[in-house]
């Protein structure tokens, strides 16, 4: 005789989703939810792999699309401390399918146009969408993926989504523009958007967690207005800095002096406002000035990807989009294995973060190691598939770790959601807009140096001199590379120095204040006395 099943254990209720018709079967529903939201990570304003097919046949510069970039990055952050907001006074079918209809129209116009002016604020609505729907749908699979709400779970399966995403989206991009056309990118985009709409519309049903509907009254809308602007108005000087020479330009003077102004006047009203959109007393919790720091420092060093390892790729190498894009697809692996290393170290054995961070640290040192001995015309590319897997297995162990020792820190809900939008401006958006301008200064600088050295080095040799200029500059370009992945590497060695002196008892905890000089000088000579 069978017997019953068993009652859940109290305190433990089983896993439901009440947004799905009854009909649909419970075990692929969080599944549903999964496809989701890859559709709407794969979406964006501009896509990275399609870089050099839309300045091929547009007059936009690589400048003008990564403002493009960086602004549906801003959206993304700023829209941190409104999400739980949105979800307690709309349906999820509303958000969803809102979500789904922006990203589509966002993608139908700039497929459309090539107006700056259009292009911005479209591309900083799309990452307002792409972040709400992201939330929407990784919020209502949580307790699938860990039924004790474990951040130690849910942060690196979190990323698991979004990195490969982020260079899933990349290299389809790259091969549909070279296989079609760029256009192609935005269609298949809109496409998707119509299946999640399809999904809620079919499989689902109005619901919302709150019975009574949270108002949207009491929002400094107006401060988050111009935290955005503020926002932009740095990515374009530090993205049009090099171009522009820097602060030799009148325009990006009166766009820094601008910029100071406002971010004076922001700060003004988040002291005097009762409410304010970012509430100062995040700084106050223990280890936030820390952990933001350490994020900008990893971020910086990781800015290597965009710049460098493009400046190679493309100026060095000469390899086409979809090259890049299948060579970079081997960064996934590391992700993967550095995701499986934070799930073992957070998850399930529950320690201390601090190897765990000189573990991330250490894989951008073996990373920028391998660029460093390996940049050579003559080495062939699938040599280089083991350090970029090495640098996903960084960016997935020090992503997700930062993330988990931020939500450590600040425990109040609210408090939690304005702490990410503060971490993810740095993570996401200003350290990699910072990282771009430093990279390009130091490359330019470093190449003007090294071309008036070697050229006056050939110039006395027998080489003829149709050979110089070729051989001239692709000499320079990988000696440069080298002397700044030569700088990245004293960064990260002492990164992770630092975190594995940190985890030791003795220096973390009992190490000694060191005295004043003038005091150390009268002690020892009161000993030698």
């Amino acid at each position: 005789m069978q017997l019953p099943p068993s009652p859940p254990a109290a305190g433990k209720m089983p896993f439901q989703m009440p947004m799905f018709r009854a009909w649909v079967p419970r075990k692929i529903q969080p599944w549903i939810y999964i496809l989701q939201v890859l559709c709407i990570q794969f979406s964006g304003g501009v896509y990275l792999g399609a870089l050099e097919a839309v300045r091929g046949t547009t007059a936009l510069q690589l400048e003008d699309l990564l403002m493009l970039l960086y602004a549906g990055l801003a959206g993304m952050a700023v829209w941190f401390p409104m999400l739980f907001r949105m979800k307690f006074r709309f349906t999820n079918q509303q958000l969803l399918i809102g979500s789904a209809v922006v990203i589509a129209v966002c993608n139908l116009i700039t497929m459309r146009t090539t107006n700056m002016v259009v292009l911005l604020p479209v591309c900083f609505v799309a990452g307002i969408a792409k972040l709400q729907g992201t939330f929407e749908n990784m919020s209502n699979i949580q307790l699938w993926m860990t039924p004790e709400r474990d951040f130690g779970v849910f942060f690196p399966i979190l990323h698991i989504v979004l990195l490969t995403a982020i260079t899933g989206s990349a290299w389809l991009a790259a091969v549909i523009a070279f296989h079609f056309s760029w256009q192609m990118m935005h269609v298949l985009t809109i496409g998707t958007m119509c299946f999640v709409v399809a999904v809620q519309l079919f499989l689902c049903q109005p619901w919302c967690p709150m019975p009574q509907r949270m108002p949207l009254k009491g929002i400094d809308i107006s401060t988050g207005l111009l935290i955005s602007l503020l926002m932009l108005m740095i990515s374009y000087i530090l993205v049009y800095g090099d171009r522009l020479m820097w602060f030799f330009s009148p325009t990006l003077r009166w766009v820094l002096a601008l910029s100071l102004i406002l971010l004076a006047f922001i700060m003004y009203r988040l002291k005097t406002v009762e409410k304010p959109y970012i509430s100062l007393e995040i700084f106050k919790y223990k280890n936030v000035l820390a952990i933001l720091l350490v994020t900008a420092i990893a971020e910086l060093l990781l800015g290597a990807e965009h710049t460098l390892e493009e400046i190679y790729w493309t100026e060095v190498r000469g390899l086409e989009e979809h090259t890049k894009g299948a060579l970079c697809l081997w960064s996934l692996p590391g992700v993967y294995v550095g995701v499986l290393i934070t799930l073992y170290w957070l998850g399930h054995k529950k320690w201390k973060v601090w190897k765990l961070f000189a573990i991330g640290f250490g894989c951008i040192l073996v990373y920028s190691l391998w660029m460093y001995f390996y940049l050579d015309v003559n080495v062939p590319i699938e040599q280089y598939r083991l350090g970029l897997a090495f640098r996903g297995c960084a960016y997935a162990i020090l992503a997700a770790s930062l993330m988990w020792s931020l939500h450590e820190s600040v425990h109040d809900l609210e408090h939690f959601f304005m702490a990410l939008f503060i971490f993810n401006v740095i993570h996401m958006y200003l350290a990699g807009a910072s990282g771009y301008g430093l990279y390009t200064t130091l490359f330019k600088h470093f190449m003007a140096d090294n071309m008036s050295r070697y050229g006056a080095y050939m110039t006395l040799t027998s080489v003829p001199p149709s050979a110089i200029s070729s051989q001239l500059s692709a000499l320079s370009m990988s000696v440069t590379l080298k002397q700044i992945y030569g700088q990245i590497i004293w960064v990260s060695l002492f990164m992770t120095s630092a975190f594995l002196l940190l985890d030791i008892p003795r220096v973390r905890t009992g190490i000694e204040k060191v005295p004043y000089w003038p005091v150390y000088g009268i002690k020892f000579l009161m000993r030698l006395r």
